[in-house]
């Protein structure tokens, strides 16, 4: 039985290669690095199907070094203190220049710290150089040490002249496809399904080729795509580093007053299976975070969209969670809220110690009467205005502002209101 055409396309050299030009193009790092033989170890970061695992295993084969490999999800740390053992064993009984011996390690973001410090010794001394594989941003899943120890290349999804030179590679070369009649009118739906992953795209040509009848012509355009596909395979990691991405666009996108891109970043999210639940918190966070006092209403619509989807779910939970999208990101911004509260824990992290006045504390028992608690308190609802200028900080603190006052209609009343209080505090 044939194995899939992901798997018989896999290039077996830079030649076959298809993308990642700013690495392993001409009098780039990667492609020099094969070439002067002056191998180090790296961590490949990338998302799925960009050709982590191909490069590694060109680079193994064009040094003519051993090649060794492990899944994070099934080997453990004896498993990796045998590959390094043997490793070993290689070095010192093989006296050729190739070099130390390659480790593969796929997943590597899926090791735990123990599993990744049985690495450390050997890719240190040089007893293996270190290829590691990831779909996870490495500064958050590879202990530092090994992270230092190691170079990290970014590898992209293909660009749409990548895939169509993958396409005419599989259709010209591969042992089934060339001797199939294929008549490829549109490659766009192919594209677009693909997101940039070279084995979804060999995938769907394979998918496509085999609907139609053997011997007959395969006429391949869009609807046809379409048509076998069925639904949308969207690119979206709801776990990894796309999902942050992406609500870092979002939320970006709300605060800089965009509400084309910000229901744009809605749209993908919700196209990819995003929780709509984590959507709606994440409004009421920036209702607060942004926008705060200018518009004190987008506090209250965001937590009744966050109740409304909590309630109705999807799919009629995107009409809340647009109108509320929109709404913010076209609301008036302020985020004085925000640092006033950030600058007082700031203070109250430093100032644990400092006593509050006597005057401000309750007095329940006839002791703490006794011993001035609550004396010399002005009840501010006694005085004309309800207001009595009265210190209410700590000693050492007193005359501390952390709250500024916003240019906007809202924040302009709370300000002069402040200013008929505290004029010495707010000119």
């Amino acid at each position: 039985m044939l194995p899939p055409l992901p798997e018989r396309m896999r290039p077996r050299n830079l030649d076959e290669y298809c993308g990642q030009g700013h690495l392993v193009g001409p009098g780039c790092i990667l492609r020099n690095m094969i070439q002067n033989g002056n191998l180090s170890s790296f961590i490949l970061w990338g998302p799925p199907g960009v050709g982590k695992t191909s490069l590694a295993r060109i680079v193994a084969s064009s040094l003519g070094r051993e090649f060794h490999t492990l899944s994070a999800v099934s080997s453990g740390v004896k498993d990796v203190r045998e590959v390094i053992e043997k490793a070993r064993a290689e070095v010192s009984s093989v006296f050729s220049p190739k070099g130390a011996p390659i480790l593969f390690i796929d997943e590597i973001h899926r090791f735990n710290k123990a599993q990744q410090d049985a690495l450390l010794g050997a890719v240190e001394e040089g007893t293996v150089i270190l290829i590691g594989a990831t779909t996870e941003n490495p500064s958050f899943e590879v202990i530092n040490p090994l992270l230092s120890r190691c170079q990290v290349f970014v590898l992209k999804p293909l660009e749409p002249e990548d895939l169509e030179a993958l396409l005419n590679r599989a259709l010209k070369e591969d042992e089934i496809l060339k001797h199939r009649k294929i008549d490829v009118r549109e490659t766009g739906a192919m594209f677009r399904y693909s997101g940039g992953d070279a084995r979804k795209l060999l995938n769907i040509l394979e998918i496509v080729v085999d609907s139609a009848a053997p011997g007959n012509e395969v006429v391949i355009d869009n609807r046809m795509v379409e048509s076998c596909l069925q639904s949308n395979t969207a690119r979206y990691d709801k776990g990894g580093e796309m999902h942050y991405d992406i609500i870092s666009a979002f939320i970006k996108s709300i605060r800089g007053s965009d509400p084309n891109a910000a229901v744009y970043y809605l749209a993908r999210m919700l196209d990819g299976g995003e929780d709509p639940v984590f959507i709606a918190r994440r409004l009421c966070i920036s209702a607060s975070e942004d926008i705060g006092l200018a518009n004190p209403n987008a506090m209250l619509l965001a937590n009744a969209c966050f109740q409304t989807v909590t309630s109705i779910g999807m799919p009629e939970a995107r009409i809340p969670l647009a109108e509320a999208t929109i709404y913010l990101a076209s609301s008036p911004k302020s985020n004085s809220a925000y640092m006033a509260v950030n600058n007082a824990l700031a203070v109250a992290r430093e100032t644990q110690a400092e006593s509050v006045p006597l005057y401000l504390r309750n007095a329940p028992t006839g002791l703490m009467e006794k011993l001035g608690y609550g004396d010399g308190y002005k009840y501010a609802h006694d005085y004309p205005g309800h207001f009595t200028d009265l210190e209410f900080m700590p000693e050492k603190l007193s005359g501390t502002v952390f709250y500024e006052p916003g240019e906007n209609r809202h924040e302009d009343i709370l300000k002069s209101y402040l200013k008929s209080c505290w004029p010495k505090y707010y000119k």
